[in-house]
This record gives structure tokens, C-alpha cells and sequence, in this order.
């Protein structure tokens, strides 16, 4: 059963696309960071929660509001790194096909 409402894990697998679009696109991010160069401040917090969100996905249980609040992590870590912003954008999107955050 799929949920992306409040505090509830959505349950996927291989065959819901939202986990594989997530799946692909924090995979890919993890290689484009471990292949940059450059040391940076935040560089440690970006690949802990990069590895946390593979290890969600790899689980099927995706619990969107963790979700929310990784990406916002991972783009403050990785931010300013513009060789890294399409990998950010491309997570970023897969994470908004779990559907909207809640409204308070």
C-alpha cells in the first residue's frame, strides 16, 4: 500500500516508480560526490544523508517527511558546489513525486 500523506512511510518496490526515480537519482548523486575533488565544509553531512536515503530506499519503506528534511540537508551541504547542482535537482525531483508536504 502506497501513503505520502503526514507522518506514515509510503511501501514500495522495485515496481513503483517513485522508488526507482529515487533510487536512480540518489545513486547517482553518491557517485558524482565521492568522484568530486574538492573538500568542503558540509561534504561529510551530504554523503551521511545521501547513504541514509539509499538505505531507506533499499528498504522500501520511504518516509516522506525524513525525505523532505535529508534533501533540505543535502542541498544546504551541497549548495555551492555548481558541479554537484544537477544531481541536487535530480533528487530534489524524485523526492517531490511523493506528492506535496503537508500544509500546517
Amino acid at each position: 500500500m502506497l501513503r505520502s500523506v503526514g507522518q506514515r512511510p509510503v511501501t514500495g518496490s522495485d515496481g513503483d516508480p517513485r522508488v526507482v526515480e529515487l533510487r536512480t537519482a540518489v545513486s547517482r548523486l553518491r557517485r558524482e560526490l565521492a568522484a568530486h575533488p574538492a573538500e568542503f565544509a558540509d561534504r561529510a553531512i551530504a554523503e551521511d544523508k545521501l547513504a541514509a536515503l539509499a538505505a531507506m530506499v533499499t528498504r522500501g519503506a520511504v518516509e516522506v517527511p525524513r525525505l523532505r528534511r535529508s534533501l533540505l540537508l543535502i542541498a544546504g551541504a551541497i549548495g555551492s558546489v555548481s558541479a554537484l547542482s544537477r544531481g541536487v535537482s535530480e533528487v530534489r525531483r524524485a523526492v517531490e513525486l511523493f506528492g506535496e508536504p503537508p500544509r500546517d
